[in-house]
């Protein structure tokens, strides 16, 4: 059994489960999940080793219904946990037994393009890559790309305020987010932001990105669509020590270059994602996916500069794609990276940040606390802004070996605070980083945390049992 614990239902909540049914599907008919057979589809997202069916599970197809469905959970004291395509690797949609699922996954109309101001306004069910797809033809892409983008939904990358691989240039989702439609805990309608640069007052809008779920269910975003650019080429880097890799990071960062993406694996990794997806890789410690954009000039420029750092540090493969096919083979591999880990271990995948000045430092580390925990690990993570995702590897079918593989992650998240990094780079909290918020945050800070959920949730109600400790919650709902 894991440690993470989740808290104890409510059992006047329980009691009172048909009532709560009837009140919903009165409010939102047909779009109510309620046979405990099919709300088990529900009970964990995609951190698996976590369960809990629902009391109920809600999707709604327009606005109106998301706020009468809110409405019926804000009256009757019902706690609500908001799902998009249910991708989290963090818990972060987990539910409890005395909450309703409210899901997002019949959302999925775009509902506006301007090419002139350059944004796109979507309904939050819509996934990632098919806000690009919806503007690539015209000659326009949404920059941020979880590794998941061809599930995930835009209404979980704006709870998560995630990246993915090209956020080194163009940012993270809160970068690329300039206004959303929420339905607050007692169903009222709001709007916070617009199709403008930036909104005038309070920054509303940066506090409901990343905030999980915590302060309302986000319906519609306002995205910014960017111009395709010229042209990209990736250049691949192999080293036989890791904490040559990181140095090589380090030293691209320094130099002023501002690649789009710059991408780590190791050797583990490098394994297994070259038996999957056939891409070449070179068989060293660790590898590098460099990859610049811009005309053809400004690309030559920028490669022979990164070409040069790599060269110094005496790589044992350095490699520029030279067509679109070569270009397409190495990005295959780390595309394919999380995928091709599942084939052949369960793995627990983590996402802690830390300064590039401290890559070589936290490679080395975590290679030594995997022989202190006797649990392997393989890396795989966006290293041009530090964020690691290592995988640890372990067997759920073996008693005892999701708790050693939690504790080893614990080790890990507290090792990037201690070097000056965070706990989540675009993961969140979820239930799996909850109880380590202590070691990044002091109780003034999460007191200030807290005191904004207060405003938007005062009754707690909002995505129960994450990011903050269990005794807080119970404290502040009552």
């Amino acid at each position: 059994m894991s440690t993470i614990a989740m808290p104890v239902p409510d059992s006047d909540t329980l009691g009172r489960r048909d009532e709560i049914i009837d009140a919903l599907e009165a409010a939102v008919p047909g779009a109510v999940i309620s046979d405990p057979v099919e709300t088990r589809a529900y009970e964990c997202d995609a951190l698996t080793a976590y369960r809990c069916p629902p009391l109920a599970v809600v999707l709604p197809c327009k606005t109106e219904e998301v706020a009468a469905a809110m409405k019926v959970c804000f009256d009757l004291g019902v706690r609500v946990v908001p799902r998009g395509a249910g991708t989290s690797l963090a818990g972060g949609s987990l539910p409890t037994a005395d909450s309703i699922i409210l899901g997002t996954a019949r959302l999925t109309d775009v509902l506006e393009i301007d090419y002139d101001n350059r944004f796109i306004r979507v309904q939050t069910g819509v996934t990632n890559l098919s806000v690009t797809g919806a503007v690539e033809d015209d000659g326009f892409f949404y920059a941020p790309d979880p590794s998941s983008q061809l599930a995930c939904a835009i209404a979980g990358n704006i709870a998560m305020n995630s990246g993915g691989a090209h956020c080194l240039k163009y940012g993270v989702t809160t970068n690329n987010l300039i206004g959303v439609k929420i339905v607050m805990t007692d169903g009222e309608i709001v709007e916070v932001g617009g199709p403008h640069l930036d909104a005038s007052g309070l920054d509303i809008l940066g506090i409901i990105c990343g905030s999980e779920g915590q302060l309302g269910i986000v319906i519609e975003a306002t995205l910014k669509i960017l111009p395709k650019p010229e042209g990209a080429r990736p250049v691949l880097i192999g080293y036989d020590d890791a904490e040559v890799a990181g140095q090589c990071v380090a030293n691209i960062i320094k130099s002023g270059v501002l690649p789009v993406a710059i991408e780590y694996m190791d050797r583990p990794c490098i394994r297994v994602v070259e038996n999957f997806a056939k891409a070449g890789y070179p068989d060293c410690e660790a590898l590098l996916i460099v990859e610049v954009e811009g005309s053809e000039a400004e690309i030559a420029d920028q490669l022979t500069i990164i070409k040069d750092i790599a060269a110094a540090l005496n790589p044992v493969e350095l490699r520029e794609a030279q067509s679109a096919d070569e270009s397409a083979a190495i990005w295959k591999g780390r595309k394919s990276a999380f995928g091709a880990m599942g084939q052949i271990n369960d793995y627990m995948c983590l996402d802690g940040t830390v300064p590039l000045s401290e890559l070589p430092f936290t490679l080395k580390r975590i290679g030594e606390l995997s022989k202190e925990h006797e649990m392997d690990v393989a890396n795989v993570f966006h290293a041009g802004d530090g964020n690691m995702h290592p995988l640890i590897l372990f067997d759920a079918n073996q008693p005892g070996d999701l708790e050693r593989a939690e504790a080893f992650g614990a080790d890990i998240l507290k090792l990037c605070v201690q070097v000056g990094g965070c706990l989540t780079g675009e993961h969140g909290v979820g239930i799996e980083k909850r109880d380590l918020m202590t070691d990044q945050y002091s109780a003034e800070d999460l007191e200030a945390q807290m005191r904004v959920k207060d405003v938007f949730d005062p009754q707690w109600l909002l995505n129960p049992a994450k990011v903050f400790p269990l005794q807080v919650s119970a404290a502040r709902r009552g």
